[in-house]
């Protein structure tokens, strides 16, 4: 009879645990190769787990909503068909187990000298209850808590590397901040008490449920997005401007391509890859828009990184169009629509959802008109795409005359970070996208 063990992936070189958030199969059930049999939630993506061998699954050992370090035993698989099932429930779970050496390196810290495995320190921290010294093995782990944990910690003034951790080898969990929060008085904030609150903080009285009211709490999706968005809005200075746009031409363009691009690259032909190739070809001009805000010196992006905000039933994913300034307008139709697709179906790697360099968000798809998106964090501008729609126009002919058109328009927004982007700047960026959506050459399209 043999077993074969499933454990917690590490989605990524800077994930360190993980959320099962749904099994996807129960116990008794036969499975297939590569099959997905459960879902999880990590600091960077939402992903489906296959199976690594057909058989039957056996025992679930990590119950749904639970996080649990990577590398931890959450499974197991019977891989002779008809053998016995054993019966086990969520609440038998094992503990997790530590992970191997080479698992602690991919964290994105430094591999244990010989023999530091074997002692490593218990669950709450090392035996004695002292701090590690910040250089030590134990130190520099503690240090590499998940960006969510260093995150709050910075907002309540926290210095992680003074806590003992029940992760491994000492790591500060986000439970471990939140148990320190509470068991002390309450930091004073990094910002000023005008700033906005979100899931983490809030100023004022504590809301309480009503007779009948429904209490669910967050996602783990949802209380990732809270907090970055209201760390966003905290560290840059948010300003947004607004612009008209012309895709009369455009519209004219799809309509005489639409079939014969279709039929070349078998990817259909929306508005988004020409809002694309025009953003990319303005931020060449305006590099500025490229950058992130380093204390006190600006970092120049070389890759143009295009992020593409995805609405998904259960939250947002950003997955990001790598180096899009050497696509076409067929490159970036084919990455767009693949991204967006294995986003929703949940097959996105941590890896496709980082390092974007700028963000394109497009609530006119639901019909809004315009919106002021909040910043991607470390970026510092995001474009909003309102609706695209036929409005009646005033144009002017060649003999000044006045008429009135109908044309097909839609409004763009841009917010940008006030600390190293000017408005000047940044009206003069959405301009010449403007300038690029109206003038949009028909050659190249295929």
């Amino acid at each position: 009879m043999a077993r074969i063990d499933v454990t917690m992936p590490q989605m990524g070189e800077s994930i360190a645990e993980g959320t099962l958030s749904k099994w996807l199969k129960k116990v008794g059930d036969e499975v297939k190769r590569d099959e997905p049999i459960f879902e999880i939630s990590t600091d960077k993506v939402d992903a489906e787990i296959p199976s690594p061998t057909a058989g039957t699954l056996a025992e679930i050992l990590v119950p749904e909503g639970k996080t649990v370090a990577v590398q931890t035993l959450v499974a197991r698989i019977e891989t002779e068909k008809g053998a016995p099932v054993a019966a086990t429930t969520p609440a038998a779970a094992a503990p997790a187990a530590a992970p191997a050496p080479q698992a602690v390196a991919a964290a994105g810290v430094a591999a244990p000298v010989a023999g530091a495995a074997a002692s490593a320190p218990p669950a709450h921290g090392n035996g004695n209850g002292a701090i590690p010294a910040p250089d030590s093995f134990e130190g520099r782990l503690r240090s590499k808590s998940s960006p969510l944990v260093r995150k709050m910690a910075a907002e309540h003034g926290v210095d992680i590397s003074g806590l003992n951790g029940s992760g491994i080898a000492g790591r500060v969990t986000k439970r471990d901040l939140l148990d320190h929060l509470a068991s002390g008085p309450a930091p004073q904030p990094a910002v000023s008490m005008h700033a906005p609150g979100g899931a983490g903080e809030f100023h004022g009285p504590v809301p309480e449920p009503w007779p009948g009211d429904r209490v669910e709490p967050m996602s783990k999706m949802r209380a990732l997005i809270s907090d970055h968005m209201v760390a966003s809005r905290r560290t840059s200075a948010h300003v947004t401007s607004f612009m008209e746009m012309d895709f009369t031409r455009i519209a004219k363009i799809r309509a005489n391509k639409r079939r014969e691009f279709e039929t070349a690259t078998g990817e259909k032909l929306s508005y988004m890859p020409f809002i694309i190739k025009a953003t990319v070809d303005a931020i060449k001009q305006y590099p500025i828009m490229n950058s992130s805000v380093a204390g006190t010196s600006v970092i120049y992006r070389r890759p143009v990184n295009i992020g593409i905000a995805v609405a998904l039933d259960w939250g947002l994913l950003v997955p990001v169009i790598k180096n899009a300034d050497d696509l076409s307008l067929t490159g970036l139709t084919r990455a767009l629509n693949d991204l967006a697709n294995r986003a929703r179906s949940k097959k996105l790697s941590p890896q496709e959802v980082q390092d974007g360099t700028f963000t394109i968000t497009n609530p006119g798809g639901f019909g809004s008109l315009m919106g002021t998106p909040i910043i991607n964090q470390p970026q510092v501008a995001i474009m909003g795409i309102g609706a695209i729609e036929k409005r009646p126009k005033v144009i002017t002919g060649p003999d000044g005359e006045d008429t009135i058109a109908i044309r097909t328009c839609a409004y763009f927004s841009i917010s940008f970070d006030h600390r190293v982007i000017d408005g000047a700047v940044a009206d003069q960026f959405l301009a010449q996208i403007k300038r690029n959506i109206e003038s949009f050459p028909e050659t190249g399209v295929i």
